[in-house]
């Protein structure tokens, strides 16, 4: 169910520019999204075959509609499936797990494929609004090919709910040129209140943000205990001061010099880090999260049949590795990875050794819904 767009409408090229200037981090997503019209409503990709299409085409239906997030795809991905398959596809952008859990608990929005992240996947499936997995549909997935710590969140009830989609982290972004190392949270609140006052970002999301408060003063990544809680929220109110911005759009900022020192995930962190020799990307040694996205297919799915179509086009490793291309992810298939450049493969911000990722958390579904969590960020954005 879409909303109706505002401002005047967007071409599939003039689509296309806005995604690849918001993958370089030119323009913000903020910006993206008033421009393309996504955070407002679906876009339309294809809709027509043209040429020879193959017998089965329009077999599938008209449409087919994803939620996922921006920058997250190569926008070949949805033309090639749209030319294949004679059925246009409709791309939400979603800024939120708890917006696209929301907007899925009030039947404000009816879409036949989602990409929520590892911990809204429990609620999900607890409330009935994501279905078990028909692998027989879904011939280019191969279960062996993925490790089971990026199955297992997905298992409800024995039976596969969702398919992991990339892996990544939460980490540090910093100006090598204006700072010294950052390695650790307690290092980079104090480099915030310090050589980088007035030019840190702290992202606008509780669940890194306070995580990063928590893990800094020696507390779990997921702590929703009171007493670690109220010492986060005291850490945060002595940094805000300090504190250019509290935004997830953090890119422009750290590409303008604006910022020398952000949260960051891995996949922003790869397209800084490619761009600028001065960026520089280190995972907390003190703590800190990693996360997976996966794709799901809701029990209200408006067209069944093209949901596991697409979901299957999206699991073939050759279209897999050029949407990883395109966004920076770390793939969790090994037939994947074994189709990426080399460059792509040692790069340690996509992809770090396990020794470096043995002290960070998975985010785990109560922290999602936490009130205090949720009371705590609303009064450190207010302060």
């Amino acid at each position: 169910m879409s909303m109706p767009r505002q401002g005047p409408p967007i071409d599939r090229h003039g689509f296309i520019d806005q995604w690849m200037r918001l993958k370089r981090g030119s323009v913000s997503r903020r910006h993206f999204l008033q421009v393309t019209g996504l955070g407002l409503a679906s876009f339309l990709f294809g809709g027509g075959a043209t040429g020879s299409a193959p017998a089965n085409a329009g077999t599938l239906g008209k449409s087919v509609s994803i939620a996922t997030w921006p920058n997250y795809h190569d926008p070949a991905t949805f033309e090639q499936f749209s030319q294949l398959h004679d059925i246009a596809v409709k791309v939400e952008i979603i800024g939120s797990n708890e917006v696209m859990m929301q907007r899925m608990q009030t039947q404000t929005a009816a879409w036949d494929l989602i990409v929520p992240t590892q911990y809204a996947l429990a609620p999900y499936a607890n409330l009935g609004l994501i279905e078990p997995l028909d692998l027989t549909a879904l011939p280019n997935f191969d279960p062996a090919a993925n490790l089971e710590r990026y199955l297992a969140p997905a298992m409800f009830r024995s039976k596969l709910h969702a398919l992991p989609k990339n892996t990544g982290t939460t980490g540090i972004a910093y100006n090598r040129r204006r700072l010294d190392d950052v390695t650790s949270w307690r290092g980079f609140f104090d480099t915030a209140m310090g050589d980088a006052s007035g030019r840190t970002i702290v992202q606008d999301y509780q669940l890194t943000t306070i995580g990063a408060a928590l893990v800094a003063l020696g507390y779990p990544f997921n702590s929703i205990e009171s007493d670690a809680l109220s010492k986060a929220e005291d850490l945060l109110m002595q940094v805000k001061p300090h504190l250019l911005a509290i935004d997830s759009d953090y890119q422009p900022a750290m590409r303008t010099g604006d910022a020398w020192l952000s949260m960051c995930w891995s996949n922003d962190a790869a397209q800084l880090v490619r761009d600028m020799d001065e960026i520089r990307y280190s995972l907390g040694s003190d703590g800190g999260e990693i996360w997976t996205d996966y794709y799901a297919i809701p029990t209200r799915t408006q067209n069944r049949p093209a949901a596991y179509a697409l979901l299957n086009h999206l699991m073939d490793p050759e279209v897999a590795a050029v949407d990883l291309l395109a966004g920076g992810g770390a793939t969790t298939d090994n037939r994947v990875l074994a189709l990426l450049p080399e460059e792509i493969v040692s790069d340690k911000v996509i992809y770090p050794d396990e020794a470096s990722l043995s002290a960070l958390e998975y985010a785990i579904a109560v922290v999602l819904t936490d009130p205090n969590r949720a009371a705590i960020m609303t009064r450190f954005k207010a302060a």
